[in-house]
């Protein structure tokens, strides 16, 4: 289970982006399609690190909204 936060991109896609994979991104045209994609993203870079031995990030679920 991960942390996956959502947010519109400059570009008129969602962004989902997973902060406990550093660098694991990706986006989609709707919030569904995003959601769909970064799950493919999280188990590719699960899998790809479990295959080159690389110890995978565990997950805090540590998040925090401010209004400013």
């Amino acid at each position: 289970m991960r942390q996956v936060f959502i947010y519109p991109g400059e570009d008129g896609f969602f962004v989902a982006e997973c902060p406990s994979l550093p660098g694991c991104i990706s986006q989609g045209k709707t919030k569904e399609e995003a959601i769909k994609n970064i799950k493919e993203a999280i188990e590719g870079y699960v899998i790809t690190l479990q295959e080159d031995k690389i110890p995978v990030p565990t997950e805090t679920f540590e998040s925090m909204i401010i209004a400013v």
